[in-house]
């Protein structure tokens, strides 16, 4: 069993990233971040490591992908009210980010999505499992 995840994104500019996901209500650890890295702080568990194309390369023999032309993941987290969906994308519109789908309700299932400043897309959803049909 998986104890915790770590994300690895290329970015271009950690401190704009740093400054965006700030606003967003994310923080950092401290110990894990320099000018090329800063560990995002998602929960207990889960952690997105950003990381400058050079950083990035590091680890990888691949081309880096353009989030802003490509998509290569699609980042999808959950959060606790259909209110804290339309928060965070309020936020993140407010730093920059854009939004490349409207926002869908499913009834038991509320999602809305942007893309941040390096163009990674992110599906943010409100999921009340007590409404989940038996075949969604």
């Amino acid at each position: 069993m998986v104890n915790k995840i770590f994300v690895n994104l290329p970015v271009q500019d950690i401190q704009k990233s740093i400054a965006f996901f700030t606003h967003l209500g994310f923080t950092f650890n401290p110990q894990f971040t320099d000018e090329t890295a800063t560990c995002m702080i998602m929960s207990d568990t889960i952690y997105a490591m950003l990381l400058t194309h050079p950083k990035f390369a590091q680890f990888t023999k691949k081309a880096i992908s353009d989030a802003h032309k490509t998509t290569e993941v699609l980042l999808a987290i959950e959060l606790p009210s259909r209110e804290a969906v339309d928060t965070m994308v309020k936020k993140a519109l407010e730093s920059g980010a854009t939004t490349y789908a409207d926002p869908q309700d499913y009834g038991w299932m509320y999602q809305h999505s942007f893309a941040d400043l390096d163009g990674h897309q992110w599906e943010v959803m409100f999921l009340d499992a007590t409404a989940i049909p038996q075949n969604p």
